[in-house]
Protein backbone atom coordinates (compact mmCIF):
# COMPACT_ATOMS: atom_id res chain seq x y z
CA UNK A 1 0.00 0.00 0.00
CA UNK A 2 0.89 3.47 -1.21
CA UNK A 3 1.19 4.87 2.48
CA UNK A 4 3.05 8.15 1.35
CA UNK A 5 0.43 8.91 -0.65
CA UNK A 6 -1.94 9.14 2.66
CA UNK A 7 0.20 10.91 4.65
CA UNK A 8 1.71 13.17 2.59
CA UNK A 9 -2.32 14.38 1.79
CA UNK A 10 -3.00 14.56 5.28
CA UNK A 11 -0.21 17.03 6.08
CA UNK A 12 -0.08 18.69 2.87
CA UNK A 13 -3.30 19.21 1.75
CA UNK A 14 -6.44 21.02 3.91
CA UNK A 15 -10.25 19.75 5.02
CA UNK A 16 -11.37 21.71 2.76
CA UNK A 17 -11.32 20.74 -1.40
CA UNK A 18 -8.24 21.62 -3.30
CA UNK A 19 -6.15 21.02 -6.08
CA UNK A 20 -2.08 21.45 -6.29
CA UNK A 21 -1.06 20.95 -9.87
CA UNK A 22 2.95 21.43 -10.77
CA UNK A 23 4.29 21.46 -14.08
CA UNK A 24 7.71 20.42 -15.46
CA UNK A 25 10.04 23.37 -14.96
CA UNK A 26 12.36 22.30 -17.98
CA UNK A 27 11.52 22.62 -21.78
CA UNK A 28 8.94 20.34 -22.86
CA UNK A 29 6.22 20.37 -25.74
CA UNK A 30 2.63 19.79 -24.69
CA UNK A 31 0.76 16.90 -25.79
CA UNK A 32 -0.34 17.80 -28.98
CA UNK A 33 -3.95 16.70 -30.49
CA UNK A 34 -4.68 13.08 -30.53
CA UNK A 35 -2.00 11.45 -28.34
CA UNK A 36 -1.69 8.62 -27.90
CA UNK A 37 -2.06 8.20 -23.40
CA UNK A 38 -1.57 4.55 -21.74
CA UNK A 39 -3.92 5.34 -18.76
CA UNK A 40 -2.99 2.78 -15.87
CA UNK A 41 -5.98 1.16 -14.25
CA UNK A 42 -6.36 3.78 -11.43
CA UNK A 43 -5.01 2.49 -7.99
CA UNK A 44 -8.29 2.91 -5.39
CA UNK A 45 -8.16 1.85 -1.77
CA UNK A 46 -11.46 2.85 0.04
CA UNK A 47 -12.56 1.87 3.57
CA UNK A 48 -15.03 2.54 6.06
CA UNK A 49 -14.27 4.81 9.38
CA UNK A 50 -15.84 3.22 12.08
CA UNK A 51 -17.42 4.48 15.39
CA UNK A 52 -13.69 3.91 17.06
CA UNK A 53 -11.50 5.35 14.71
CA UNK A 54 -10.50 2.21 13.10
CA UNK A 55 -10.75 2.12 9.18
CA UNK A 56 -12.12 -1.37 7.45
CA UNK A 57 -10.92 -1.68 3.98
CA UNK A 58 -14.02 -1.90 1.71
CA UNK A 59 -13.20 -3.96 -1.42
CA UNK A 60 -16.52 -3.12 -2.95
CA UNK A 61 -16.28 0.65 -2.44
CA UNK A 62 -12.08 0.39 -4.23
CA UNK A 63 -13.62 -1.49 -7.35
CA UNK A 64 -16.62 0.83 -7.94
CA UNK A 65 -14.37 3.86 -7.15
CA UNK A 66 -11.68 2.26 -9.49
CA UNK A 67 -14.37 1.84 -12.21
CA UNK A 68 -15.75 5.18 -11.93
CA UNK A 69 -12.73 6.95 -11.98
CA UNK A 70 -11.16 4.59 -15.06
CA UNK A 71 -14.65 5.81 -17.18
CA UNK A 72 -14.23 9.21 -16.11
CA UNK A 73 -10.67 9.81 -16.85
CA UNK A 74 -11.39 8.29 -20.68
CA UNK A 75 -14.42 10.59 -21.01
CA UNK A 76 -11.95 13.79 -20.12
CA UNK A 77 -9.12 12.48 -22.41
CA UNK A 78 -11.64 12.17 -24.85
CA UNK A 79 -12.68 15.53 -24.83
CA UNK A 80 -9.31 17.08 -24.84
CA UNK A 81 -9.01 15.05 -28.04
CA UNK A 82 -6.69 12.48 -27.11
CA UNK A 83 -6.81 8.92 -27.56
CA UNK A 84 -6.53 6.70 -24.30
CA UNK A 85 -5.68 3.17 -23.71
CA UNK A 86 -5.69 1.30 -20.80
CA UNK A 87 -3.83 -1.37 -19.05
CA UNK A 88 -4.08 -3.05 -15.60
CA UNK A 89 -0.90 -2.79 -13.47
CA UNK A 90 -1.89 -5.65 -11.43
CA UNK A 91 -1.90 -8.14 -14.73
CA UNK A 92 1.90 -5.81 -16.43
CA UNK A 93 3.92 -6.16 -12.90
CA UNK A 94 6.29 -8.97 -14.78
CA UNK A 95 9.41 -8.03 -16.36
CA UNK A 96 10.28 -4.60 -17.66
CA UNK A 97 6.72 -2.77 -17.52
CA UNK A 98 6.54 -4.35 -13.60
CA UNK A 99 9.98 -2.15 -12.91
CA UNK A 100 8.48 0.88 -14.44
CA UNK A 101 5.54 0.77 -12.54
CA UNK A 102 7.71 0.58 -9.15
CA UNK A 103 10.09 3.33 -10.40
CA UNK A 104 7.09 5.47 -10.87
CA UNK A 105 5.78 4.63 -7.54
CA UNK A 106 9.58 5.46 -5.93
CA UNK A 107 9.49 8.76 -7.75
CA UNK A 108 6.22 9.52 -6.70
CA UNK A 109 7.29 9.75 -3.31
CA UNK A 110 10.16 11.49 -3.08
CA UNK A 111 8.01 14.19 -5.84
CA UNK A 112 5.28 14.17 -2.43
CA UNK A 113 8.38 14.47 -0.04
CA UNK A 114 10.21 17.28 -1.81
CA UNK A 115 7.74 19.50 -3.88
CA UNK A 116 4.43 18.88 -1.27
CA UNK A 117 5.84 17.84 2.36
CA UNK A 118 8.84 20.44 1.56
CA UNK A 119 11.53 18.15 2.68
CA UNK A 120 15.09 19.57 3.10
CA UNK A 121 16.18 19.59 -0.54
CA UNK A 122 15.74 23.37 -1.49
CA UNK A 123 17.38 23.37 -4.39
CA UNK A 124 14.61 21.08 -5.76
CA UNK A 125 11.28 23.06 -3.81
CA UNK A 126 11.32 25.52 -7.51
CA UNK A 127 12.62 22.90 -9.73
CA UNK A 128 10.48 20.59 -10.73
CA UNK A 129 12.35 18.31 -12.99
CA UNK A 130 11.71 14.75 -12.41
CA UNK A 131 12.16 11.80 -15.01
CA UNK A 132 11.72 8.09 -14.52
CA UNK A 133 14.85 7.78 -17.01
CA UNK A 134 15.10 6.84 -21.46
CA UNK A 135 14.01 3.06 -20.36
CA UNK A 136 9.96 3.90 -20.34
CA UNK A 137 10.68 4.35 -24.24
CA UNK A 138 9.93 0.18 -23.73
CA UNK A 139 6.58 1.02 -22.03
CA UNK A 140 5.75 3.44 -25.07
CA UNK A 141 6.88 1.04 -27.67
CA UNK A 142 4.93 -1.75 -26.10
CA UNK A 143 1.73 -0.42 -25.68
CA UNK A 144 2.50 2.25 -28.59
CA UNK A 145 1.71 5.17 -26.50
CA UNK A 146 3.33 8.62 -26.53
CA UNK A 147 2.69 9.71 -22.34
CA UNK A 148 1.17 7.27 -18.99
CA UNK A 149 -0.92 8.58 -16.78
CA UNK A 150 -1.20 7.27 -13.35
CA UNK A 151 -3.78 7.68 -10.55
CA UNK A 152 -3.73 6.95 -7.06
CA UNK A 153 -6.64 7.78 -4.31
CA UNK A 154 -7.04 6.65 -0.45
CA UNK A 155 -9.31 7.78 1.37
CA UNK A 156 -12.53 6.94 4.29
CA UNK A 157 -16.11 7.38 4.31
CA UNK A 158 -17.70 7.89 8.10
CA UNK A 159 -19.83 5.23 9.55
CA UNK A 160 -23.37 6.50 10.83
CA UNK A 161 -21.63 5.80 14.27
CA UNK A 162 -18.86 7.76 13.24
CA UNK A 163 -21.27 10.49 12.25
CA UNK A 164 -23.37 10.05 15.76
CA UNK A 165 -20.36 10.02 17.77
CA UNK A 166 -18.71 13.26 15.53
CA UNK A 167 -22.39 15.30 16.39
CA UNK A 168 -22.23 14.07 20.33
CA UNK A 169 -18.75 15.27 20.80
CA UNK A 170 -19.06 18.70 18.86
CA UNK A 171 -21.61 19.48 21.89
CA UNK A 172 -18.58 19.49 24.13
CA UNK A 173 -15.95 20.95 21.84
CA UNK A 174 -14.34 18.16 20.28
CA UNK A 175 -13.65 17.71 17.04
CA UNK A 176 -13.96 14.28 15.13
CA UNK A 177 -12.55 13.58 12.10
CA UNK A 178 -15.27 12.07 8.90
CA UNK A 179 -12.56 10.48 6.83
CA UNK A 180 -11.83 12.22 3.30
CA UNK A 181 -10.46 11.31 -0.09
CA UNK A 182 -6.90 12.25 -1.25
CA UNK A 183 -6.01 11.06 -5.14
CA UNK A 184 -2.85 12.08 -6.93
CA UNK A 185 -1.93 12.05 -10.48
CA UNK A 186 0.96 12.28 -12.91
CA UNK A 187 1.58 12.53 -16.63
CA UNK A 188 4.70 10.93 -18.16
CA UNK A 189 6.26 11.48 -21.39
CA UNK A 190 7.22 8.11 -22.67
CA UNK A 191 9.70 9.40 -25.61
CA UNK A 192 11.74 11.28 -22.23
CA UNK A 193 10.68 9.66 -18.98
CA UNK A 194 9.77 13.49 -17.83
CA UNK A 195 7.07 13.72 -15.66
CA UNK A 196 5.76 16.43 -17.14
CA UNK A 197 3.04 17.52 -15.17
CA UNK A 198 1.74 16.35 -11.36
CA UNK A 199 -1.43 16.60 -9.33
CA UNK A 200 -2.35 16.01 -5.63
CA UNK A 201 -6.26 16.67 -5.08
CA UNK A 202 -8.77 16.70 -1.80
CA UNK A 203 -12.08 15.17 -2.64
CA UNK A 204 -14.96 17.83 -1.75
CA UNK A 205 -17.97 16.52 -0.17
CA UNK A 206 -20.20 15.87 -3.07
CA UNK A 207 -17.04 14.38 -5.37
CA UNK A 208 -17.46 10.81 -3.75
CA UNK A 209 -15.61 8.61 -6.09
CA UNK A 210 -18.28 5.19 -5.27
CA UNK A 211 -20.71 7.57 -7.49
CA UNK A 212 -20.71 8.32 -11.10
CA UNK A 213 -21.25 12.34 -10.95
CA UNK A 214 -18.96 12.10 -8.16
CA UNK A 215 -16.05 10.47 -9.62
CA UNK A 216 -16.71 12.86 -12.90
CA UNK A 217 -16.21 15.60 -10.61
CA UNK A 218 -13.17 14.50 -8.92
CA UNK A 219 -11.45 13.66 -11.70
CA UNK A 220 -12.07 17.19 -13.12
CA UNK A 221 -10.65 18.73 -10.17
CA UNK A 222 -7.61 16.00 -10.24
CA UNK A 223 -6.73 16.86 -14.19
CA UNK A 224 -6.57 20.48 -13.02
CA UNK A 225 -3.46 22.21 -14.63
CA UNK A 226 -2.81 19.43 -16.87
CA UNK A 227 -1.22 20.22 -19.94
CA UNK A 228 -3.56 18.67 -22.08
Amino acid sequence: MRTWLAVAALLVLSACASSQPKTFTGQFTPPPANSRILVMAPDIQLSLLTAAGLQEPREDWSHSGRDNMAAAVAAHLQTEGHAASALDPTTAMEGRVGQIIRLHDAVGGSIMAVNYLRANLPTRRDNFEWTLGEGVQELGAQYNADYALFITARGSYASSGRVAAAVGLAILGVGVPLGGQQAFASLVDLRTGNVIWFNVAQAAPGEDMRQTDGAQSFTARLMQGAPL
